[in-house]
């Protein structure tokens, strides 16, 4: 029996974070997140779009074998062979849904379908019952939503609950809602359709004006709704999802007015934000809501004084509910295998196998005889930034040496593989990273443009390591390289390889919306 008081939050990470641009995971970083977002006691995790592409469906497959608290839930399209494709990728699941969706807004089915009404309601109503050949568990989702008739949801949405949805989805597909229309709207529907308690009710909201948030909540508070989707870090298409992290502690924060249960363990919040703003490169801006640095610092004397006197006067959570604690010094040059291989697990890092292992710990000790200091984030970024690394390896990384100084042009040296040949090039440029780039450039010749260079210190003090993201493009794809490296100039190329690597993969999808 489902209760009425109690919410679900549904991540779509893996899925609609991973449509951000650039933001593409291999499978084994789904699979580390998705571990995450079990510890984080996610009740729905949305894997992925089986019928995207093969690695779509073989990390979903993967994850599907792994996750056993949450379910697992794969996107397709209102047609019989996407439905199909979710439904192999998801049997090893325990708990296993399939979320189809079809457009519903006079535009879409205009412009992209090409589908008179009725036929959407017709192919509708077929897919959510071939769906039920699968599993029970089937969700709907009438894409743009927010901009369809409500007559004619009403009819689309009373024909798929009586072919045996079990949850509707109304998506606010891009960001054209504001909170009381999109609560008034779920409201209404949930009156007019007459079998509406027969399936749960949920809110994905977009954030193109900001305000997927509040527009979330609202579904919930007016509408009714009791299921929210989200990402981690609010990661999305264009300005991103609803940010899980802030509607969580909101609902959390704000129990006395919303009065809803959740299921989430919230001290794996920040720990879940760290891990995917390094595996997709995104940084989290300083001032974001929960995850951000400052979101628990004071500058103020004003706010300071107060939070000594009581914490109360000027925080309304407590730091360490979220998972902040101060950094920690957790292994040295003097560390031994198994207390790295302890600590990996506790950072909810499990690499397969032994060699695995043994290769990240020797990047380890390499580490630590450059930095003194090693923290948790540190060893997060080293896995991390390996894995990355292992996006095909035709491109690698060997060693780099550079030379600038005032008044002289920046130059720089770099020996790298390309398909497992060594080569040494140079380059001169603007500054030293421009040098290395450009060096790079005059052998491998790939034509990429850097849209995006972005620098993120991993830890506090000088000796902390430089994570940077690059961003390239050519010919329409975009794809983030990342690199970690005390040396930040190291860490550049790193993360230029990076990039080149995943544009040589010619690994293509079909991205749809909701």
């Amino acid at each position: 029996m489902f209760d009425p008081n109690r919410l679900i939050i549904f991540d779509t990470t893996l899925r609609d974070g991973e449509q951000s641009p650039g933001a593409s995971m291999t499978k084994d970083e789904k699979v580390r997140i998705a571990r995450q977002l079990e510890r984080l006691r996610v009740d729905v995790i949305e894997a992925g779009f089986a019928a995207a592409s093969p690695g779509d469906f073989e990390a979903i497959r993967a994850i599907a074998s792994v996750v056993r608290e949450s379910t697992i839930c794969s996107l397709s399209r209102a047609n019989d062979r996407d439905i199909a494709r979710a439904a192999e990728a998801l049997m090893p699941a325990e708990r296993k849904r399939i979320h189809t969706f079809l457009a519903t807004s006079p535009l879409h089915m205009k412009v992209k379908l090409r589908m008179e009404p009725e036929q959407v309601l017709e192919q509708a109503k077929l897919a959510v019952r071939f769906a039920r050949n699968h599993t029970d568990d089937i969700e709907f989702s009438p894409e743009d939503g927010s901009r369809s008739d409500e007559d004619f949801l009403c009819r689309v949405l009373e024909a798929v609950i009586a072919e045996g949805a079990t949850t509707i989805n109304f998506p606010d597909t891009v960001g054209y809602a504001t909170p009381e229309v999109y609560g008034e709207t779920i409201r209404r529907l949930r009156e007019r359709v007459p079998n509406s308690d027969k399936a749960i009710w949920s809110v994905h909201c977009h954030n193109d004006l900001g305000l997927a948030v509040a527009n979330s909540l609202a579904g919930v508070a007016i509408g009714g709704a009791r299921q929210i989707e989200c990402t981690i870090n609010g990661l999305g298409e264009r300005a991103g999802n609803t940010a899980l992290e802030e509607v969580v502690m909101a609902l959390r924060t704000r129990a006395d007015y919303y009065k809803l249960t959740l299921g989430i363990d919230t001290t794996q919040i920040v720990p879940a934000s760290k891990m995917v703003s390094q595996i997709t490169g995104f940084a989290v801006q300083p001032n974001k809501a929960v995850v951000g640095a400052n979101a628990f610092a004071h500058a103020s004397g004003i706010h300071q004084d107060g939070i000594l006197k009581a914490r109360e006067t000027y925080e309304i959570m407590r730091a360490e509910d979220v998972g902040w604690h101060a950094n920690k010094i957790v292994l040295g040059k003097l560390s031994g295998r198994n207390a790295f291989k302890a600590r990996l697990q506790e950072l909810g890092i499990e690499l397969e196998s032994e060699a695995e292992v043994n290769a990240a710990f020797a990047r380890f000790k390499e580490l630590a005889d450059r930095k003194s200091e090693i923290f948790d984030e540190d060893i997060m970024a080293l896995v991390s930034a390996e894995d990355h690394a292992q996006e095909g390896e035709y491109f690698r990384f060997v060693s780099l040496s550079q030379r600038s100084e005032t008044g002289e042009l920046p130059h720089a040296r770099v020996v790298f593989q390309i398909d497992g040949k060594e080569f040494a090039c140079e380059g001169s440029g603007d500054g030293p990273v421009d040098a290395t780039v450009n060096a790079i450039e005059s052998e491998a010749k790939t034509g990429a443009d850097l849209i995006l260079f972005s620098i993120n210190a991993i830890s506090g003090g000088t000796q902390s390591q430089g994570e940077v993201t690059m961003r390239l493009s050519r010919q329409g794809r975009i794809v983030n390289g990342v690199g970690a490296d005390p040396d930040i100039v190291v860490a550049s190329a790193k993360a230029y390889l990076s990039g080149l690597n995943k544009l040589h993969s010619k690994v293509e999808k079909a991205h749809p919306q909701l």
